[in-house]
């Protein structure tokens, strides 16, 4: 039989590690609370939330060959005021470390004054500015022409909403360089 000492000695013993326990599991379970409430109460701010995808291209086949594809590009958006910052031959890129590749230049566009503003509302938008049009040579010889359409960068990276629809004036100009007849 044990002494009734000892035997209180091991309850108090039992209270002790019962105690000791919740010290280790109170922070545990503030910490679960605070995961399952904290959204709730101080909401994600949308540059913290996913970012929207960018998988939104516009494809069009060109009526022309390539070399002509891209002077014709070049010598649009350059009539109506917009500027050519630069005409990447990634096809040379590639070559001048000994690859192959199929004709591709991806041209760099825009326009200053149409740009900054929306810089200037969100700093982050730089990423997406100037303009870019891939223009590739597929496998049958096809000339494409791809490029991100103003309304797939509509709310990206904080622009607010409808500024992104000044970038589209050049869509229709694309549009025509390519197409035979117009």
């Amino acid at each position: 039989m044990l002494s009734p000492v000892l035997y209180r000695g091991r309850n108090a013993i039992k209270r002790t590690f019962a105690a000791s326990q919740m010290v280790y599991r109170l922070p545990l379970l503030i910490s679960i609370l605070a995961c399952a409430i904290l959204p709730v109460i101080v909401p994600v701010s949308p540059s913290l939330a996913t970012e929207k995808k960018m998988t939104d291209t516009t494809q069009l086949e060109s009526t022309y060959g390539f070399a002509e594809t891209v002077q014709r590009l070049c010598s649009t958006l350059e009539s109506k005021g917009l500027t050519i910052f630069a005409a990447i031959d990634q096809r040379a890129a590639a070559q001048s470390v000994g690859l192959d590749m199929p004709p591709t230049t991806l041209i760099v566009y825009g326009n200053p004054k149409g740009g900054t503003p929306l810089m200037l509302v969100a700093p982050d938008f730089a990423l997406e500015l100037p303009l870019k049009l891939l223009v590739r040579e597929d496998a049958s010889g096809k000339t494409l022409v791809l490029y991100t359409p103003a309304a797939a960068l509509e709310g990206l990276h904080g622009l607010p909403a409808g500024m992104a629809a000044k970038l589209g004036a050049a869509e229709p100009l694309i549009a025509a360089a390519v197409s035979a007849g117009k």
